[in-house]
């Protein structure tokens, strides 16, 4: 009897287990693109066969057999292939990126799975996989796709649909990134500690870039995607397991479980968002802030200051350590802020800085923090500024002025959810 739930299992199954698979795969045959073809054809399998004959026993042992049938198959086609060139004259096979010879089926040695499977190379596979999803080689929307696709194990379209783009688009990126991979012949393999150190970076910049999209979506109707922050999240944790030692990687994690501690305050029953000052802080979610500030100690044990990350992740627990906006210790944001821009500078830190000065200090004191900003050219598409700077200048009783600003920011911001909020204030100007 068909299994109603197999699609549903296979999902659940895949997105669990399928950085491991392709990783396995991926070492088996040294080629990652081929790797992940046959990974994503297991899937396909898997898809047809679970709900019509139910999810089996072992279900990551299931789509990794499927996976490695591919593999066997294809290295068969290969050979045949290379069989008619040498026939006719044309040359062997080329060589893939692990040495053996494309055309060559895998050693049987190996059939019996042990090397494929082998508990001790999980996580070296899975931080292969990460860093090589993330390499510099390739433009952040292939960085991004790709390693949503073979480490998180979204499909294509949940991808579309997170970033509002078409399906074609994302798998355009994906076909591009791997050939990309494949030109600049990167290697899969564990990175050494020097390339770990290189690459690092742009690792925990995708996780960010995924997990910002998705606590404030840039457009739409929803504020937050949740899919979405809920992957970054993940992705931080497993990267977290797989780099213990490393505190930017816990600064990181610190930062998102310390903010996602606050989504369910960040949005009211019909979905428009509360401003910080008037979120029930009994709402926030005290498991996560607690994860959140164990994950700071972490990166303050490591000993060797914090990073960009860090410093963000310090003053999310600022914030979570506040009963109320009046009681925060809008001081230490401040200093806080002044460290982050000296540390990794830009013109969003410096926004944020001027908000704390607000707070700290006074409208007048922050105000011109932003006049230097807007004067620069800072943030000029952004509605971030403009929302900014009509906050203060109402607060100064700049009224005219500030129902400027905000007509600006109501022009250029992309998010519905947020539009009704800037409205909002626009009607309180009166």
């Amino acid at each position: 009897m068909a299994d109603p739930t197999g699609r549903e299992a296979v999902a659940a199954v895949w997105r669990i287990e399928s950085a491991r698979i392709t990783g396995a795969l991926a070492r088996y045959t040294g080629d990652f693109a081929l790797a992940e073809d046959c990974a994503q054809e297991a899937l396909a399998e898997a898809l047809v066969n679970w709900p019509r004959e139910g999810a089996p026993r072992d279900p990551a042992g299931w789509l990794l057999t499927a996976g490695r049938r591919r593999v066997i198959d294809a290295f068969r086609r290969r050979s045949a292939l290379d069989e008619r060139y040498a026939a006719h004259g044309l040359g062997e096979g080329g060589i893939v990126a692990g040495g053996a010879p494309v055309g060559a089926p895998p050693d049987p040695a190996r059939e019996d799975g042990d090397v494929l499977w082998d508990p001790d190379r999980i996580d070296d596979d899975t931080l292969a996989l990460m860093f090589l999803a993330c390499h510099p080689v390739l433009p952040r929307e292939g960085r991004v796709a790709l390693t949503l696709r073979v480490v998180g194990g979204l499909t294509s379209d949940e991808i579309a649909r997170a970033f509002l783009v078409p399906t074609a688009t994302v798998q355009a990126r994906i076909t591009r990134a791997k050939k990309t991979l494949k030109a600049a012949r990167v290697p899969f393999g564990t990175p050494t500690a020097a390339e770990r150190a290189e690459r690092l970076g742009s690792v925990l910049s995708v996780v960010y870039l995924v997990f910002t999209e998705g606590s404030s979506a840039g457009s739409g109707r929803d504020l937050i995607r949740l899919d979405l922050a809920s992957e970054a999240q993940r992705l931080a944790r497993v990267l977290s397991r797989l780099m213990p030692d490393e505190g930017e990687v816990h600064g990181l994690l610190a930062l998102l479980e310390l903010t996602a501690a606050r989504f369910p305050a960040r949005t009211g029953p019909d979905g428009e968002p509360v401003l910080l000052e008037h979120q029930d802080r009994r709402r926030w979610d005290r498991a996560a802030i607690r994860r959140g500030r164990a994950a700071l100690a972490r990166a303050e044990w490591t000993g060797r200051g914090l990073g960009a990350y860090g410093l963000q992740a310090a003053i999310a627990e600022c914030h979570a350590a506040a009963p109320s906006v009046e009681a925060t210790d809008w001081e230490r944001i401040v200093l806080l802020y002044e460290a982050l821009g000296r540390l990794a500078p830009s013109p969003v830190v410096d926004l944020n800085r001027a908000v704390a000065v607000c707070m700290a200090r006074g409208p007048a004191a922050a105000l011109a923090i932003v006049d230097g900003l807007a004067g620069a050219k800072a943030l000029s598409g952004s509605h971030l500024l403009p929302n900014v700077r009509g906050e203060f200048l109402a607060r100064l009783g700049r009224t005219d002025e500030a129902r400027t600003e905000l007509e600006r920011a109501v022009r250029l911001c992309g998010n519905e959810r947020e539009r009704t909020v800037l409205r909002r204030k626009l009607a309180d100007l009166g």
